[in-house]
């Protein structure tokens, strides 16, 4: 099949990564974006990823950190959500390519004969679909730079195609693309100094597959040092100036900076044969200075969850929006908050008393009946205790099952994903639901996306939206949330609800689907519950309102 015509204006650049994953190829990814952004030209990112899923949706959050939800319902890589926090742009479909997908293109087209009767191979057949992804998204984002990411590390075969439609595609295209290699410069803590080799055996894994890397970042644990930077230039076959330092820091925000002082941008742009811009970055620099600014009141937030343990580990990635829409709400209230990692389990083990006396608690996504009860048992503990509550998703549903069970009296309420035969079922599957599950169709078969919501007036959810600006239509109370499920609140309830004093605040413009839940802050100072997943919607310079208002309440708790 053709490669798609070369939108003659766009240029491309390819970012891998070296020595070990998780180096922070997709923060270094939305960083030069933001600072090309910055400087006036149209940016599309894409991110290519090795798996054969399909998305990101089925797969364990332990195994590969917290799938990012997109606009459109897309369940697609984190790397996506820093593209969103660091472009401040909606991503999608378009932004996110798999294994899988690329695969299932070419075996679709295969079986439609559109090939002709060739032998298809993964060389060209593979690799000119990945490329006409990339024109694909070239063209319809009308991109000057369309910036790659290449998932995983030089070296694994898993994306050995990937690297060559890069030098495929910097073949045909001379003068149009570059590649930048983010790779790892470890400083063992015996010796005291950087080594190199690691990212020189990197450089040379690209080098035989034909590529030459036009610029290096190393990630090291400090700045990479002159003697270093020189050595890293003889035997990468580079240029001195064209190996770039970044170094860890506090925040994954202050990348671009780092990378703007080391005039990166300017580099890119002039291997690009293009413009050279003076990228506007004053309101990223204000972001800085808020999230390191001294003598914050400090609070302390509990998160009761079920997906932090990775062998004798924690792993942070697997509620990565969740801590990032905290962060983003903290600096600009003015505040520094601890987060308290709580596993469900072992409330359902030792009891309600290792949560403590937090500011806050939290029950975020989840799924099965694995810690249910640990969550349901903290949903109660900050009821009864006035301790401020943010039910997120599965939060919010076993938020519900909590107060079924200890206002309604009902004491066998649950949901039906956890006890299919309750005599309550106030969290239930609908019907059409029910359909895909009979066929065990689990992938892409949720509520997924932008779901539109009607707020009731005279509820705290309404006072949220209104006093942070949240309301897509505040003349129709309407709302925009997105949500990831398949478990809803079962209407029949409603009237049982209300009557004892939980308010629905919000529900969905189609279907009529409870969308929030709270209690009035008469009652409580904050105990709120939302199908939808207002995380995936919080950025660095526009915090989610429910994350705004949820932190001020807890900063109100002695």
């Amino acid at each position: 099949m053709p490669l798609s015509k070369k939108n003659t204006k766009t240029k491309y650049i390819f970012i891998s990564g070296g020595v070990i994953s998780g180096i922070g190829k997709g923060t270094t990814a939305a960083s030069i974006a933001f600072l090309l952004k910055s400087s006036g030209y149209k940016v599309a990112p894409i991110k290519f990823e090795n798996y054969l899923n399909i998305d990101a949706g089925t797969i364990n959050p332990i195994e590969h950190g917290d799938p990012f939800l997109c606009e459109d319902g897309t369940e697609a890589d984190m790397d996506i959500g820093s593209y969103e926090k660091f472009l401040h742009e909606d991503m999608g479909r378009d932004n996110f390519v798999t294994m899988g997908q690329i695969y299932s293109s070419v075996i679709d087209r295969e079986r439609r004969f559109e090939y002709n009767g060739e032998d298809v191979e993964a060389i060209p057949y593979i690799t000119d679909e990945v490329i006409r992804r990339i024109d694909s998204l070239a063209g319809k984002k009308n991109a000057d730079i369309v910036t790659i990411e290449l998932g995983g590390t030089a070296g694994e075969y898993q994306n050995v195609l990937y690297y060559e439609a890069s030098r495929i595609l910097t073949l045909k295209r001379p003068g149009d693309v570059i590649h930048i290699h983010v790779s790892y410069v470890p400083t063992p803590g015996h010796l005291g100094e950087p080594k190199t080799k690691p990212t020189q055996l990197s450089v040379k894994m690209l080098n035989s597959m034909g590529i030459q890397p036009d610029f290096i970042i190393t990630r090291s644990d400090k700045y990479l040092d002159q003697r270093r930077r020189d050595r890293l230039a003889l035997f990468c076959n580079m240029q001195k100036e064209d190996i770039i330092s970044s170094p860890d820091l506090e925040s994954i925000y202050e990348i671009p900076l780092v990378l703007n002082k080391q005039n990166l941008d300017e580099k890119i742009l002039r291997k690009l044969g293009i413009s050279v811009r003076k990228p506007k970055v004053a309101d990223w620099e204000k972001l800085i200075e808020r999230t390191k600014a001294k003598n914050k009141k400090i609070i302390e937030i509990a998160i009761v969850g079920k997906y932090f343990g990775t062998g004798d580990y924690q792993l942070r990635d697997s509620y990565a929006a969740l801590f990032d829409a905290i962060d983003h709400a903290s600096w600009q209230s003015g505040l520094e908050t601890k987060t308290r990692w709580i596993d469900a389990e072992q409330v359902e083990k030792l009891g309600v008393q290792i949560i403590g006396k937090p500011h806050g608690i939290i029950v975020p996504i989840g799924w099965g009946e694995r810690g249910a009860e640990g969550m349901i048992e903290a949903a109660s503990y900050a009821r009864k205790n006035k301790i401020p509550y943010l039910g997120l998703c599965y939060g919010m549903q076993l938020q519900a099952v909590a107060f079924a069970r200890d206002i309604l009296g009902l004491t066998d309420a649950n949901t039906t994903e956890n006890n299919p035969k309750t005599k309550n079922p106030v969290i239930h599957l609908i019907p059409k639901q029910k359909e895909f599950m009979e066929k065990r169709a689990y992938g892409g078969t949720m509520r997924l996306g932008a779901w539109d919501a009607y707020v009731k007036k005279e509820s705290n959810a309404y006072e949220i939206y209104k006093k942070y600006n949240g309301f897509i239509n505040i003349s129709k109370n309407l709302i925009s949330e997105r949500h990831r499920h398949r478990y809803e609140f079962h209407d029949k309830y409603i009237k049982d609800f209300e009557k004892n004093g939980m308010i629905i605040s919000a529900k969905s413009a189609i279907e009529s689907l409870v969308e929030i839940i709270e209690l009035p802050k008469q009652t409580h100072p904050f105990y709120l519950g939302i199908q939808g997943h207002p995380e995936y919607k919080s950025r660095p310079l526009s915090p989610h309102p429910i994350f705004l208002a949820f932190i001020d309440a807890c900063s109100k708790i002695k």
